[in-house]
């Protein structure tokens, strides 16, 4: 940072001047007096790049007045902007502004035992290094100014809270715009989603799982309700049999098109989503000082212009960019391949933004927040410093080593060796576990097989002949066709022939789920063995039901088709590619 750049006459560094305050865990900008000077963190910036709906950047208040908050676009009190957070932001100013007890430099702040919030990939782990500080009415600004933010278009859940999983989509386009990225080819990009990894958090914060999903898997683009960034809203007609990628960018398709896809793959309904282009990558790791990666050989790439020897290596800028693109040097040469090294270089970034030398550092933690909020796009959900840094904080305590890395499972597409097919067998038991919260690595083993265990203690007992059992199908927010399927699968392959399908229910329903009466619960036992349904899907009456009385099945979002269990496994299969984000892995 040059002269001019400094926040004091002293020539004191405004990044040395944030001060780690043991009792909350978070920094705050502590600045001695000084005439005339504004307390703004040296080193902003106006420049802008292009992005829909860009947040209008709010000017700083001349020195001596007080500046403003920025209101919510279009006069909204949504979350982060109401009266409420701007007072807390004036309260934070306050402390902020307080005179230091004296003008020496600020000695490196120990580590605090509470810790940060967790970065988890690309732009999303920058965003969530702002639950370190965010101090003072300008800061806020700042940053607020910085930020882009386009609409979810309803198809997310519009919030996050502290008593459930929390589902962030991240998606890295393969849009060439910005300085130096005309050179990689295809220029003219609308940006598909070439890199989408689903981050599933844990009710109770003790684990995540990250979902890699091929750019290349044939899967049925939905219909897509849109806001265009002019304004213009339209229903973007789907693509059955699509490539997954073109979920995004293809035919004026926006973030929130690829968000309705992943749930109706998956079945899990995503909460947010954030979008980063190649200079989010770029800016990314070099405001982190660099990723170290380990190649188990030389990578000659000349799609990806990467150019590496066997080692070590610390990677920042363009060659990040190039080792996170390049996939013809590695492994089997497949976009597969790609993913795995992605995945290897998204675990060490977590790494690092966990370390000392980067949670002790102002000066990165600045740098990668400014990175990051201008680099990125995010739904209008989150598209506030306030909402980011709840985000962040929710996801502090989740340790690196019970993060996991994986695949949707797929198997090559005969039609076209250049796409790939969901491998039926393993991808919906990934789907379930995500689904359930089942947690991928052995964290709270025991306390989910005494789940499990007691979940069975419940369904023992007789069961009911297949022949007697009597239920009624309703379709509540399944796939189209759903019950139908129910009721073919019963009848034909389960000999369950007093069933019947009774189209949609009178309401959609979260999950499937069985009603029966206490006189029918072997039959429902009996069901609930066939359909793989778990306790939780159990509804029994508080009276008994008449001779010929059926019960009542209502499938939920999380029924695919018949025969796929609805409970999840216990642990994912065996044989899927998977890696932890605390363990160093070699390219090959």
């Amino acid at each position: 940072m040059d002269a001019q750049g400094r926040g004091r006459d002293e020539g004191i560094d405004p990044a040395d001047q944030w001060v780690l305050n043991p009792d909350t865990g978070d920094y705050e900008l502590r600045l001695t007096a000084s005439s005339g000077r504004s307390t703004a963190p040296a080193g902003t910036s106006d420049a802008r790049t292009p992005g829909p709906r860009r947040r209008s950047k709010p000017k700083a208040a001349p020195p001596g007045e007080r500046a403003s908050v920025p209101a919510q676009r279009g006069g909204r009190r949504g979350a982060g902007g109401g009266r409420g957070d701007r007072d807390e932001t004036r309260k934070q100013g306050s402390r902020a502004a307080a005179p230091a007890a004296t003008g020496r430099r600020k000695a490196k702040p120990r580590k605090s035992g509470k810790k940060k919030a967790l970065a988890w990939t690309g732009g999303v782990l920058a965003f969530l290094t702002l639950g370190v500080g965010t101090a003072g009415y300008l800061v806020y600004q700042h940053f607020n100014g910085n930020i882009t933010a386009v609409s979810t278009d309803g198809a997310g859940t519009g919030g996050f809270s502290k008593d459930r999983a929390i589902n962030v989509l991240v998606i890295g386009t393969d849009k060439r715009t910005g300085e130096g990225n005309e050179g990689y080819g295809d220029a003219g990009s609308v940006g598909h989603a070439d890199t989408t990894i689903l981050f599933h958090v844990s009710k109770d914060r003790t684990n995540a799982t990250a979902l890699s999903i091929p750019r290349d898997l044939i899967t049925d683009i939905p219909n897509c309700p849109t806001e265009l960034e002019n304004g213009e809203k339209k229903e973007i007609p789907g693509t059955p049999g699509g490539r997954f990628n073109t979920s995004l960018g293809q035919n004026d398709r926006m973030p929130s098109c690829t968000m309705r896809t992943v749930t109706e793959l998956t079945g899990i309904e995503v909460d947010h989503f954030m979008v980063a282009d190649f200079n989010a990558v770029k800016s990314l790791t070099t405001a982190v000082g660099g990723v170290d990666v380990c190649l188990a050989k030389d990578i000659d790439d000349k799609d990806s212009h990467l150019k590496l020897s066997q080692g070590e290596h610390t990677l920042q800028g363009e060659q990040a960019l190039a080792f996170l693109r390049t996939r013809h040097s590695v492994g089997f040469g497949s976009d597969l391949s790609r993913i795995e090294i992605q995945q290897q270089f998204l675990g060490s970034l977590m790494r690092k933004l966990k370390s000392n030398d980067t949670l002790t550092s102002p000066t990165k933690m600045w740098s990668l927040a400014e990175a990051a909020t201008k680099a990125l796009t995010v739904d209008q959900k989150i598209g506030d410093i306030n909402q980011l840094r709840k985000l962040g904080m929710e996801l502090a305590s989740v340790d690196p080593k019970n993060i996991t890395f994986t695949t949707v499972p797929v198997l090559d597409n005969l039609n076209d060796k250049a796409t790939v097919v969901l491998d039926e067998s393993k991808a919906p038991q990934v789907f379930s576990m995500v689904r359930e919260d089942v947690s991928f690595t052995a964290v709270e083993k025991q306390e989910k097989a005494a789940a499990k265990a007691k979940e069975q203690a419940k369904l023992k007992g007789e069961m009911a002949e297949a022949a007697d059992v009597r239920v009624d199908v309703y379709n509540g927010g399944a796939p189209a066709g759903s019950a139908q399927n129910a009721l073919d699968w019963l009848q034909n392959e389960q000999g369950v022939l007093k069933s019947t399908n009774k189209a949609n229910a009178p309401e959609d329903v979260k999950k499937t789920q069985l009603v029966y009466a206490p006189n029918q619960a072997d039959q429902a036992r009996r069901l609930a063995d066939m359909m793989g349904l778990s306790a939780s899907a159990l509804k029994p009456t508080t009276t008994d039901a008449g001779e010929m009385d059926p019960m009542t099945l209502t499938l939920g979002p999380d029924f695919t088709k018949a025969g796929s269990p609805l409970s999840a496994p216990a642990k994912a299969p065996d044989d899927i590619q998977r890696v932890e984000a605390d363990k160093a892995v070699c390219a090959k």
